[in-house]
């Protein structure tokens, strides 16, 4: 079962990646694991930047189900940067995910993936020069939109809004975001919660676990109340598919 992660490396979110992919996401497939809140996962964790400022604007790994993970985010370049426009080019890892990748679930089973992006700013259009850059080909312009739709053709897709990120608290963000995405885009105010939180989604959609017993699964791993109730906050729109 597919899993893309994908994480907004750029300036506006501060030292937040680094916690991200020194600390956090490496124990995310234990915690799918342990918990069965899916059967056999398969993780692969990207990096976005920007693609009109930045000279690393897109990082992507494979696939994995083990110690390899860590490689992966090990050699993600935190690059830092961002064009300050309140945007950032999201999009290639919907690009990515929905022309870039070969998937046991779908291809055989006719079951979609899980994609999470994660950051603080808005969503660019992604421009045929770009994605001619960064992919080697494209056909046209794609709207953020359109881009997303493609995604969703194989896999769940989410947007988890860092509130602490610089624009996090800007509601021009948050309001771009649910025009696009409603109910699956995911208010996390407390980064460190987000290993936690896609766990937590994903055990909610596959139908492994509800919000009573994922909140009993948290303490049991030792959440303090506080991170406890901001992942129930955040889940609180999540719906089966």
């Amino acid at each position: 079962n597919a899993i893309v992660v994908a994480f907004d490396v750029t300036g506006s979110m501060g030292t937040i990646p680094e916690h991200f992919a020194r600390e956090k996401l490496g124990g995310l497939m234990r915690m799918l694991v342990e918990r069965a809140y899916i059967e056999d996962p398969q993780l692969l964790f990207a990096a976005v930047g920007d693609t009109y400022s930045d000279k690393g604007p897109f990082q992507v790994g494979q696939f994995e189900s083990g110690l390899e993970m860590d490689m992966w985010l090990t050699r993600i370049w935190l690059e830092g940067g961002g064009g300050g426009q309140v945007h950032e080019s999201y999009g290639l890892a919907h690009y990515f995910a929905a022309h870039h990748t070969a998937t046991d679930c779908w291809e055989k089973r006719r079951k979609k993936g899980y994609l999470f992006t994660i950051g603080d700013e808005k969503p660019w259009d992604l421009p045929r020069a770009h994605l001619k850059t960064v992919f080697g080909g494209a056909e046209a312009d794609l709207t953020i939109r359109q881009v997303i739709q493609q995604a969703q053709e194989r896999y769940e897709v989410f947007h988890i809004h860092v509130a602490q990120g610089h624009h996090g608290t800007d509601p021009s963000v948050l309001a771009r975001w649910r025009e696009l995405l409603g109910e699956r885009v995911l208010v996390l105010d407390d980064s460190s919660a987000v290993c936690e939180l896609i766990a937590g989604t994903i055990g909610l959609c596959e139908g492994n676990t509800d919000l009573a017993r994922f909140a009993r699964d948290l303490e049991a791993l030792g959440a303090e109340s506080s991170r406890v109730t901001s992942v129930k906050n955040a889940l609180s729109t999540v719906r089966r598919p």
